[in-house]
Order: structure tokens, then C-alpha cells, then sequence
């Protein structure tokens, strides 16, 4: 079984500050939110993508990327809705979201500009609330795809998932170097600022949640993991996805924060997000696991 490390030196110290914990909300499906309630246990994906293609002509300079999600479950849910998340060299760079009721299918298509060469990340949530008498269930699961696009002088414009040349093969440790030096160096900064011990937790990064869609968490069941899971991504929605909640109150753009870490206790009492902001604030979202 794959185990969480983190590659970062520990922090040996008691958590001096915190935010408040992920908000709860009353349930209202007449507008878009995700809510765990317990897994259906027959409710399936049919059918769950997410995909990255670069496009073929340069425009002003720029490229173009055409994000795509897909999903369709088994049966009509009560709502359905898809998330997903798109990163670029260890940044937010934009976010998809929609919700319908009374729907199994749910596709999404956005064209995304960039320039110079770059690792793009994304990952999706896929969900859907099922009712069937005073029963309330859900179903979910998550897709992700990744690309690597080489934009340089001296080289044609191209992309690639697994390199195969040795060109590709250096471009990809270039770029791969790029982004885990900076995110290891914002959560160093992070896990320092608010004197997180590091040993004490289980660490990764949003995109790689992806590994655990169908193996579970260690020494956990599928069906807590599930659950963990579901909670997780329904903290995010509320206070990252749809912008960073403040101390105050106040609301800040999700977009160029750096790639949420989380951190799960050993203990599986509660997990972390960490997160930098555009301007540099530092954040701690914090959920309790029951």
C-alpha cells in the first residue's frame, strides 16, 4: 500500500494559530452545493473524464488548452454537479463548476490561454444526491488528467502526458523540478507559520488525491475513506472553490493560490489545508474527522 510522506523538515511545536473550522451549511439543493450524506450503496459513474488538450495554433503569442469534463451516473440524482480544479507550475490558474437537478449527465468545456512552457494539474469532483423517500444518500467519485506543454524560441509548440524522447524527458525534469522545489518551499513556509509538528500527519497534494478514487487510506476502510473524502471536497467547495474565507468575513479569490496541501492526522482525528494566497496571506482550513 502506498504510503503518505512529506518531504519537508518537521516543525516541532503546538499549533499557534488557527481559522475557523470548514463552515457548516443549512441543505438547500434549489442552488448549487455539495453536501456529503452517506454513499448509495449501488449508485455508480458510468462514465467520469477529465482531459487537457493543447490546441494546435498560437494566437498573440499565447496557446490555447481546451479543458473538458464528463460525467454520467447510473440514475437520475435529485443534483448533480461536477467541480474541477485546473493548476499550472503549482498555482490555481482557473475553476469549472456546474450543477443541474434531475440529471445524470453533466459535460463542461472551457478554452484556457497560457504561454511559455508549463506543468498544468487538474482534478475534478463529481457528485450527485440522490433522494429516494425521506432517504438522502450521495454518490461521488474524481477524475484528474495533467500536461506537460514545451512553448519555447527553439522549440515547436507541442504537449505530452509521458515522455518518450529524450528532449521530452528533459523538459519534464525541468519542469517537474520548477514546481516541486516552489510548492516544497511554500509548505515549508506554511507548516513553519503555523507550527504544524509535520510527523504527526499524512501529507499530499490536491491532484494527488486522485490515488485514492478506489484504494483506501492507511489502515482506513474504503467506505471511510469514501467519506473523508466526501467531506474533504465538501469543505473545499464552500471555503476555497468558491473563494477563501476570511477571519473577518471577507472573501478572497481562490485564483494563483498556491496548491492546497493537505495534511490528514495519523490519528485520522482531523485533517489541514494549507494555502498561500496571490498576495501571500497564509491560510489553515481545519475539519474534524467523527
Amino acid at each position: 500500500m502506498r504510503k503518505w510522506t512529506i518531504p519537508i523538515m518537521t516543525i516541532a511545536a503546538a499549533f499557534l494559530c488557527l481559522i475557523p473550522l470548514f463552515s457548516l451549511y443549512s441543505h438547500n439543493s434549489t442552488k448549487e452545493t455539495i453536501i456529503f450524506f452517506p454513499i448509495h450503496p449501488q449508485a455508480t459513474f458510468k462514465e467520469a473524464k477529465t482531459t487537457l488538450q493543447l490546441q494546435p495554433q498560437k494566437r498573440r503569442g499565447k496557446y490555447s488548452l481546451l479543458w473538458s469534463t464528463s460525467s454520467s451516473l447510473d440514475r437520475t440524482a435529485y443534483l448533480r454537479q461536477d467541480i474541477s480544479l485546473l493548476f499550472a507550475d503549482g498555482r490555481l490558474i482557473d475553476r469549472l463548476s456546474k450543477w443541474e437537478s434531475h440529471r445524470k449527465t453533466l459535460t463542461q468545456r472551457k478554452k484556457v490561454t497560457a504561454k511559455d512552457s508549463r506543468f498544468f494539474q487538474t482534478i475534478s469532483f463529481h457528485y450527485g444526491e440522490l433522494h429516494e423517500g425521506n432517504a438522502i444518500t450521495s454518490s461521488q467519485t474524481m477524475t484528474s488528467d495533467y500536461l506537460y506543454v514545451i512553448d519555447s524560441p527553439y522549440h515547436p509548440l507541442t504537449s505530452f502526458r509521458r515522455a518518450t524522447t529524450e528532449e521530452e524527458k528533459e523538459w519534464q525534469r525541468i519542469l517537474n523540478k520548477t514546481t516541486n522545489g516552489y510548492l516544497q518551499h511554500k509548505a515549508q513556509s506554511l507548516l513553519s507559520h503555523f507550527s504544524i509538528q509535520a510527523q504527526q500527519y499524512y501529507s499530499l497534494y490536491l491532484p494527488d488525491l486522485i490515488m485514492y478514487n478506489e484504494q483506501p487510506l492507511p489502515d482506513l476502510s474504503m467506505k471511510k475513506t469514501q467519506e473523508i473524502i466526501g467531506k474533504l471536497w465538501e469543505g473545499m467547495y464552500k471555503s476555497y472553490f468558491l473563494g477563501i474565507k476570511k477571519e473577518d468575513g471577507s472573501i478572497l479569490s481562490p485564483i494563483g493560490s498556491t496548491v492546497p496541501l493537505i495534511l490528514i492526522s495519523k490519528d485520522y482525528s482531523h485533517l489541514i489545508v494549507l494555502i498561500e494566497a496571490e498576495n501571500g496571506e497564509k491560510f489553515q482550513l481545519i475539519q474534524k474527522i467523527t
